[in-house]
């Protein structure tokens, strides 16, 4: 059976993967990442972080129920932005909200406290589709990667150690 350090391990490496993919598709393709997206992989990071610590801190059961559960929750929080994503998408054209400056400028020109809700609500730049694989948009991969990196997370929090 493969030990919880080896399941925390494949997790860290499958966020390196995401990040990566990510910067590829921005820095090679093109593709600007809205607001949405930039939150999205934030969770990514925070998910690799957590799993990555407890790779290096080798915790007894207590430990991995708690680094679990952590990642878990990083992950299902971060798959709760993609379906807001994905909701965007959704939407008619004459429903989708208005665009907004650039995440750079916003964080540039505002505090934390004012950009911060901005960011995590999104905007009309969220709701444009640029790139789809088998019928699927990025924040529809984000979604079933979130789930995936959670419920295997959330299996370290209920296995037998």
């Amino acid at each position: 059976m493969i030990s919880s350090r080896h399941c925390f391990l494949l997790i860290a490496l499958a966020c390196a993967g995401l990040i990566a993919t990510a910067l590829y598709m921005e820095h090679v393709m093109g593709l600007v990442p809205c607001y949405l997206c930039i939150v999205q992989r934030a969770f990514v990071i925070l998910t690799g972080v957590i799993a990555l610590l407890a790779v290096v801190h080798n915790p007894a059961a207590l430990g991995i129920r708690i680094y679990g559960g952590l990642a878990a929750l990083s992950a299902f929080t971060g798959s709760g932005f993609s379906i807001r994503q994905l909701w965007l998408q959704s939407l008619p054209e004459d429903q989708v909200p208005a665009c907004g400056p650039s995440a750079d400028y916003l964080m540039g020109s505002f505090s934390p406290a004012e950009w911060l809700p901005i960011l995590l609500r999104g905007d009309g730049n969220c709701a444009k589709v640029d790139w789809t694989f088998l019928g699927l948009s990025i924040a529809g991969w984000m979604l079933i990667m979130f789930v995936g990196l959670g419920f295997f997370a959330l299996w370290q929090v209920f296995r037998r150690q």
